[in-house]
């Protein structure tokens, strides 16, 4: 049976991706101001592991209890010394995590679309890893330089070795999303700059869906 917008007019879904560091939350930002819904895949993904969440049970069941808090939520520091060090236990918590992820995301878009909204920017980093790109009318590949994205992980309190292996874990991450990018984001530059190349590529985005 057809969902409940199929009768809808369309809201346009644009998917947000590229490397960490390189300003995907703040793309996503302005496309808020300009009135598009807006999702982090990110936040969803933290909301699944909460305490009392199956995913988090999962987790622990893949990683072991030292991974908890005394209070039983997730030690985020623990989780991530093992997986930004390890690629197949990056690939094995990403195998429990976005099965559960998909479903809360599928419902923010449907609630986008029940509001009418414009468009819905659905920011996430594995964007094609976990099967989001799909979903999306346009991929924007959010990219910068490599100076400048070493730049802005130590600048939010990250050793230059810590960035190092955060960047090393993404590797092939760029050549994935160019396969299926519509449109590349570069955030290089001034602010004012950047926010001018999202508002175009929105403006260019939204008259695409006419």
């Amino acid at each position: 049976m057809s969902p409940a917008w199929a009768a809808r007019p369309a809201t346009r879904i644009i998917g947000i991706t590229g490397p960490i560091g390189c300003g995907k939350s703040t793309v996503s930002g302005w496309l808020r101001e300009l009135g598009l819904a807006t999702i982090d895949a990110d936040a969803v993904a933290r909301d699944v592991v909460e305490p009392g969440e199956p995913a988090l049970a999962a987790v622990v069941e893949g990683f072991g209890p030292a991974i908890l808090q005394p209070d039983g939520a997730l030690d985020r520091a623990a989780l991530g010394r093992i997986v930004f060090a390890d690629a197949a236990a990056l690939e094995r918590l990403e195998r429990i995590v976005h099965p559960a992820v998909r479903p809360r995301i599928l419902a923010a878009i449907e609630a986008a679309r029940v509001a009418r909204a414009s468009g819905v920017a659905v920011e996430a980093i594995r964007l094609v890893e976990g099967g989001l790109a799909e979903l999306c009318d346009e991929v924007w590949r959010v990219r910068c330089s490599p100076e400048a994205q070493r730049a802005r992980l130590t600048g939010r309190g990250m050793t230059a070795d810590e960035a190092e292996r955060r960047i090393a874990a993404q590797a092939g991450l760029e050549t994935r999303v160019a396969a299926v990018a519509t449109r590349v984001i570069d955030t290089d530059g001034t602010l004012a700059e950047a926010r001018a190349r999202v508002s175009t590529a929105w403006t260019a985005a939204s008259a695409a869906s006419g």
